[in-house]
């Protein structure tokens, strides 16, 4: 009687690594899911990517302030402050290396004594846009772009796949029949005011306003 052949040694090490890299492909979305800091990390590789490249207005606009709030006013003021130092992303991101354009809103926001609230830190700073729209919408503070809202100087605008900005998040300075003036962060690497002056407005998701 013949005995059965043995089957290589190597299958069942072979087919061990098969499954193990399955598992783990099942596994990493899971665990990007299920864990905010991981997927605000992904979502801020994206963040700022500023599709149109232009340096923007060499000077900052004159923005007439006497309606405004204190808090508003204290905010046009610090960002014409930074938008005139141009101080490296690092500075709004506490040291971190790291898209910056929703740092950028943060540390504005945190030193006009409006600061927001990270829900997965506790802290004032915000890195991804993601999140940053789901601070605002759980606060009751999100105006979407088609409600009809028209923003006001102070107002966070938040963009997803903009053709001009990508995924986003710069701080509305002013609003002329639509054509929105606003001056944000990590654009075309540095601290940029913009005059949307083609009214270009796909994939604006809308604005944060303040209480």
């Amino acid at each position: 009687m013949k005995h059965q052949q043995a089957a290589p040694k190597f299958f069942p090490k072979k087919r061990c690594i098969i499954l193990s890299v399955i598992a783990l492909l099942l596994i990493v979305p899971i665990t990007v899911i299920t864990q905010p800091k991981i997927a605000d990390k992904l979502s801020s590789l994206i963040n700022s990517t500023s599709f149109d490249r232009s340096p923007g207005e060499s000077a900052f606009p004159d923005i007439d302030t006497a309606n405004l709030s204190p808090t508003r006013q204290k905010i046009i003021s610090l960002a014409k402050t930074e938008f005139e130092a141009q101080s490296a992303g690092t500075k709004f991101s506490q040291g971190a290396k790291e898209p910056w354009c929703a740092n950028f809103v943060s540390y504005i926001m945190n030193q006009a004594g409006a600061p927001l609230k990270n829900p997965h830190t506790g802290g004032w700073r915000i890195p991804g846009t993601f999140t940053l729209r789901e601070y605002y919408e759980a606060n009751g503070r999100f105006k979407s772009a088609n409600s009809g809202y028209q923003p006001l100087p102070g107002d966070v605008a938040i963009y997803r796949n903009s053709p001009v900005f990508g995924d986003h998040t710069n701080i509305v300075l002013k609003n002329d029949n639509s054509v929105l003036t606003t001056v944000g962060g990590n654009e075309a690497n540095r601290i940029r005011v913009f005059v949307n002056r083609d009214k270009q407005y796909d994939g604006l998701l809308g604005y944060g306003v303040l209480n």
